[in-house]
């Protein structure tokens, strides 16, 4: 591919990663007369504006999973992939309206804090590994991983050494800036983000078209592939086979079931998503971050499903292919290697937009890898270093302790990249995978915040056995064919049984003496907050009735 990058594509390239290492060093400086303390380092003052909240939490999760991987779902799956962004949108609001003012009333660092608080130190330490496990081995190294990919297939430049540039570039910045330089950087990057994946849509729409317009395009696919647009997957094909997508996405029960245990952990309990809502200036301005991200989340579909769907009738048709000449044919999408249909299609932009495009995933790729290396950071640096390391450490101790954390992080996370290698579908292998650990973590915070008879025996025990749970769930669904979602739903619901049991069995049916008051006045939120609430909840509605 290295022939399709030409001159302006390099400077457009080099010019946003100029942009952004500048950008990020710039909101990294110490002011005048004042040191930068943990405050400055991992919650950036709480000082961020709502604006700046909402396209960093856009930033900060869409990624290369979501670009690469969810567009390799898009060519396999189709549209109902997008039921992981189009409830997600749901999610925000929920997580707004019923987590944050919870969360920010605490004043809290890091999600493990809470535990600390509501539960014990022990609790939180346990969750910690858990999360900094998590990743470091999971997410970081996947990141990194199909960011490699799109560059090898890309620019043809050998994937070890890709890695290697990414998680150089991520950490210009965010190692010495911290949470400040990462979120304001996001800003930027959503900029690219969205004007780069358009453009790949464009062009993927106007190439099934043959030249004849977006909107012919559209309608061209929809017409070749109408399978591809069914939010709600049957679980048998016409033929009465076994429909291998529904192992995915499995019906009617992606509404009802195990997504809400991904969206619920990953937007109300994920330290790098919710970070940047605790580095609000206040809980309105962090209320009308998460609209906005709710309202984001609605139309990133068309940026990284629709481009993989039209690859896949691209891929299809032998007369568009015909008209693509010899490049059409190097690194083709197919169905056992669906993750190369992005990058395969970047590599038919026009000179210029092209670079567009590559900053655009650039963007994608480094702004998550920030993000992950500073929440990796804060948990250790807050949760484990200051808790049992060195309790009286100094703000510059802590700051250069966070530092170092989040690279050894990264330098882990580059070594086991590349073992992820020959993985299809890696977005569907984060979310499987993140389902081991997240549906035990749901179940302590969810009980955690609104039972008050929770106890802390029963938290941690909960979260111990969720793991062996899962995992003989995960045996017996690999056994049966059932989908996964079904397994990250029920080790959820066992493990709160589970808990509910044991602090029954503690408390003899009191209130725990750490539980947390709830009151109607807590969860008030303002006029403009519930409209747009309203708003999303029916824009979300309509397109499950139309893509039905």
């Amino acid at each position: 591919m290295t022939n399709g990058f030409h001159f302006w594509d390099y400077a457009v390239f080099i010019a946003y990663a100029i942009l952004i290492l500048g950008v990020g060093l710039w909101m990294s400086r110490d002011k005048s007369g004042h040191e930068k303390n943990a405050e400055d380092y991992f919650l950036a003052s709480k000082s961020l504006p709502w604006w700046a909240i909402g396209t960093s939490l856009i930033a900060a999760n869409i990624s290369a999973e979501q670009f690469i991987g969810m567009s390799g779902s898009g060519f396999a799956l189709g549209l109902a992939i997008a039921s992981y962004e189009w409830m997600a949108a749901i999610t925000l609001i929920i997580v707004g309206k019923y987590f944050l003012p919870i969360f920010i009333e605490k004043g809290l660092y890091t999600i493990p804090e809470f535990v600390e608080k509501r539960f014990s130190t022990n609790l939180k330490t346990i969750l910690a590994v858990f999360w900094i496990a998590l990743y470091v081995f999971v997410n970081l190294a996947s990141v990194l991983y199909l960011g490699g990919l799109a560059i090898e297939t890309i620019m043809g430049i050998d994937m070890m050494y890709a890695i290697i540039c990414l998680a150089l570039f991520a950490a210009a910045y965010s190692l010495y800036g911290g949470l400040s330089a990462v979120a304001w950087t996001d800003v930027i990057q959503v900029v690219f983000l969205v004007l780069g994946g358009l453009a790949t849509t464009y062009l993927a729409l106007n190439t099934v078209s043959e030249g004849q317009g977006v909107l012919v395009g559209f309608h061209k696919v929809l017409d070749a592939a109408p399978e591809k647009f069914h939010m709600i997957l049957d679980e048998f094909n016409t033929d009465g086979s076994k429909n291998t997508n529904y192992l995915d996405l499995p019906g009617i029960w992606v509404l009802l079931g195990g997504l809400w245990v991904a969206n619920l952990y990953y937007w109300g309990f994920n330290q790098y998503i919710i970070q940047r809502t605790l580095a609000a200036k206040s809980l309105r301005e962090s209320q009308k971050g998460i609209l906005l991200a709710a309202f984001l989340k609605i139309i990133i579909p068309i940026i990284v499903v629709v481009p993989g769907i039209a690859a896949y009738v691209i891929v299809s048709d032998p007369s568009v292919m015909a008209g693509l000449g010899e490049a059409g044919q190097m690194s083709l999408p197919s169905a056992g290697q669906a993750d190369k249909a992005y990058p395969w299609l970047l590599q038919f932009l026009p000179v210029g937009l092209k670079g567009v495009a590559f900053a655009a995933l650039a963007a994608a790729i480094v702004s998550s890898l920030a993000s992950m290396l500073n929440s990796t950071s804060t948990i250790f640096t807050m949760d484990i270093f200051k808790q049992y390391v060195n309790p009286e450490a100094s703000d510059r101790v802590t700051v250069n302790v966070g530092r170092i954390s989040a690279a050894v992080a990264l330098l882990i996370a580059v070594i086991m990249a590349p073992l992820l290698g020959g993985i299809d579908q890696a977005f569907q292998f984060i979310q499987e995978w993140t389902g081991i650990v997240s549906p035990g973590i749901l179940a302590v915070f969810i009980l955690g915040l609104f039972w008050k008879k929770t106890t802390n025996n029963a938290a941690i025990i909960g979260a111990l056995v969720s793991i062996p749970i899962a995992l003989i769930l995960k045996f017996v669904k690999n056994e049966s064919l059932e989908p996964w979602m079904h397994q990250m739903g029920l080790t959820a619901l066992l493990t709160m049984l589970v808990i509910v049991i044991i602090s029954y069995m503690d408390g003899k049916g009191k209130d725990d003496v750490k539980g947390i008051p709830i009151s109607r006045e807590l969860f008030k939120t303002s006029p403009l907050f519930n409209i747009g609430a309203f708003i999303v909840c029916l824009i979300v509605s309509v397109l499950y009735c139309v893509f039905w």
